[in-house]
């Protein structure tokens, strides 16, 4: 089952799983076993400007263990690009601009996040123009990101999350919108399974502009643990012609600060020990890889290996 254990795809963990900050103890904890686990990158939180962290001790702890930060951008209430207040969307496009320089002081290649307005418990549509204006601020951004080898991403969320941006059809109009070529487009399990009719539909609207597949359950917890068949929706990804990165996410209260949790109604405890659901989810994204046509087709050509290995000892031993 060698070729199960080996499937060839580049998976993030977001860090918030494991717990809330970038405490130093908790990531000289938590870094090792994620890598060991087969993760290549994690999933940094939003780093607001009036919050400074050690950067330079994190990308230490960071290369030390081997794994690429991801960052994370959004947005506040008064600081929106996609608002009709000039002095908002002049913030917003600062807070943009501020998780832009994080990820590159960081050391990292890829800036996530939802950069065209704040998310959570959605009750209204976008005012006159704000889709517009929110998808030039980020394609002004995507291009900056690109100039300094850095991918920018925005995700759909799903109608309670945000009016904004809720499928990937949408999410293609909004990159039309931005003007920009390199602006990049993450969909994530979690909401494609509210919004969309299919989630292999949905790849295949994305892909000529999609750079991120993230994985969430139904309820928030382990890959394995809810409505989603997780396995087959990686292999359906793959056999879409998906070839990007992926990413886990799940929230349990606990481990969240409390402001998050309640802006993700994240309101019970799917699990208690986040290193143990990441290292789980390996396991599952194997699986899943294993049986996409990729899969199938490596784990043939490893057992025809084996076969050809084994009767050369044979011989060998005759």
């Amino acid at each position: 089952m060698r070729a199960i254990d080996d499937a060839p795809l580049d998976v993030a963990c977001q860090l918030g799983i494991i717990g809330p900050g970038l405490d130093p103890a908790l990531l000289e904890r938590a870094l090792p076993r994620l890598a060991e686990a087969g993760f290549r990158r994690v999933v940094l939180p939003r780093i607001a400007p009036d919050h400074p962290v050690d950067v330079t001790r994190i990308r230490g702890l960071l290369a030390d263990s081997g794994l690429a930060p991801i960052g994370m951008a959004g947005q506040t209430p008064d600081a929106d690009v996609g608002s009709s207040d000039a002095d908002a969307r002049r913030r917003g496009l600062a807070l943009l601009r501020h998780a832009l320089e994080t990820t590159e002081r960081l050391g990292g290649d890829q800036l996530n996040g939802v950069p065209y307005g704040p998310y959570g418990k959605a009750d209204q549509p976008p005012g006159p123009g704000a889709f517009e204006r929110a998808a030039s601020a980020a394609g002004t951004v995507a291009d900056e990101a690109h100039e300094r080898g850095i991918t920018m991403t925005f995700e759909v969320l799903n109608r309670y999350e945000t009016a904004m941006v809720n499928t990937a059809a949408q999410a293609v109009e909004f990159i039309a919108a931005s003007g920009s070529r390199h602006l990049r487009i993450h969909l994530d399990a979690f909401h494609m399974s509210i919004e969309e009719p299919g989630i292999p539909a949905a790849i295949r609207t994305a892909l000529p502009h999609l750079a991120y597949v993230e994985l969430g359950q139904s309820g928030r917890g382990a890959l394995g643990d809810g409505v989603i068949d997780m396995e087959a929706t990686i292999a359906a990804v793959l056999d879409e012609g998906y070839d990007g990165r992926w990413g886990i996410e799940a929230f349990t209260r606990s481990l969240l600060p409390a402001p998050v949790a309640d802006r993700l109604a994240i309101w019970r405890e799917p699990y208690a020990d986040g290193l143990a659901l990441a290292e789980d989810a390996q396991r599952v994204i194997r699986n899943g890889w294993a049986h996409s046509s990729a899969g199938r087709r490596a784990l043939r050509e490893q057992r025809a290996a084996d076969a050809r290995e084994g009767a050369a000892a044979g011989l060998s031993v005759r």
